[in-house]
Protein backbone atom coordinates (compact mmCIF):
# COMPACT_ATOMS: atom_id res chain seq x y z
CA UNK A 1 0.00 0.00 0.00
CA UNK A 2 1.31 3.45 -0.97
CA UNK A 3 0.22 6.56 0.92
CA UNK A 4 0.74 10.22 0.10
CA UNK A 5 -0.11 13.71 1.22
CA UNK A 6 -1.58 15.82 -1.54
CA UNK A 7 -1.21 19.57 -1.06
CA UNK A 8 -3.87 21.52 -2.94
CA UNK A 9 -4.29 25.13 -3.91
CA UNK A 10 -7.82 26.24 -4.75
CA UNK A 11 -9.62 29.21 -6.19
CA UNK A 12 -10.45 31.85 -3.57
CA UNK A 13 -13.31 30.71 -1.34
CA UNK A 14 -13.34 27.13 -2.67
CA UNK A 15 -11.32 25.28 0.00
CA UNK A 16 -14.30 23.96 1.97
CA UNK A 17 -16.29 22.59 -1.00
CA UNK A 18 -13.11 21.14 -2.54
CA UNK A 19 -12.22 19.33 0.71
CA UNK A 20 -15.78 18.03 1.04
CA UNK A 21 -15.84 16.72 -2.54
CA UNK A 22 -12.43 15.08 -2.25
CA UNK A 23 -13.29 13.38 1.04
CA UNK A 24 -15.94 11.35 -0.86
CA UNK A 25 -13.43 9.89 -3.34
CA UNK A 26 -12.47 6.25 -2.71
CA UNK A 27 -8.83 6.04 -1.62
CA UNK A 28 -8.93 9.35 0.23
CA UNK A 29 -8.31 8.82 3.94
CA UNK A 30 -8.74 12.43 5.03
CA UNK A 31 -9.18 15.89 3.49
CA UNK A 32 -8.74 19.01 5.62
CA UNK A 33 -8.98 22.77 5.02
CA UNK A 34 -5.76 24.46 6.15
CA UNK A 35 -4.20 27.92 6.14
CA UNK A 36 -0.90 28.87 4.55
CA UNK A 37 0.39 28.42 1.01
CA UNK A 38 -2.00 25.48 0.46
CA UNK A 39 -5.74 25.46 1.05
CA UNK A 40 -6.46 21.73 1.43
CA UNK A 41 -4.28 18.82 2.53
CA UNK A 42 -5.34 15.29 1.63
CA UNK A 43 -4.05 11.94 2.87
CA UNK A 44 -4.67 9.21 0.30
CA UNK A 45 -3.69 5.61 -0.30
CA UNK A 46 -3.56 3.22 -3.24
CA UNK A 47 -2.20 -0.23 -4.01
CA UNK A 48 0.67 1.01 -6.22
CA UNK A 49 2.37 4.26 -7.17
CA UNK A 50 0.67 4.04 -10.57
CA UNK A 51 -2.73 3.67 -8.90
CA UNK A 52 -1.92 6.67 -6.72
CA UNK A 53 -1.06 8.70 -9.82
CA UNK A 54 -4.36 7.71 -11.42
CA UNK A 55 -6.23 8.70 -8.24
CA UNK A 56 -4.63 12.14 -8.26
CA UNK A 57 -4.88 12.87 -11.98
CA UNK A 58 -8.16 11.17 -12.88
CA UNK A 59 -10.18 11.89 -9.76
CA UNK A 60 -8.74 14.51 -7.40
CA UNK A 61 -7.54 16.99 -10.04
CA UNK A 62 -10.96 16.84 -11.71
CA UNK A 63 -12.66 18.42 -8.68
CA UNK A 64 -13.86 21.89 -9.62
CA UNK A 65 -12.03 24.74 -7.88
CA UNK A 66 -8.56 23.16 -7.75
CA UNK A 67 -5.78 25.22 -9.32
CA UNK A 68 -2.69 23.17 -8.38
CA UNK A 69 -1.69 19.97 -6.61
CA UNK A 70 1.58 18.69 -5.16
CA UNK A 71 1.79 14.98 -4.31
CA UNK A 72 4.17 13.93 -1.51
CA UNK A 73 4.48 10.14 -1.17
CA UNK A 74 5.07 8.85 2.36
CA UNK A 75 8.39 7.05 2.77
CA UNK A 76 9.67 4.94 5.63
CA UNK A 77 13.41 5.40 6.07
Amino acid sequence: MVQAYILIQTEVGKATPVAAAISEIPGVIQAEDVTGPYDVIVRAEAETVDDLGRLVVAKIQKVEGITRTLTCPVVHL
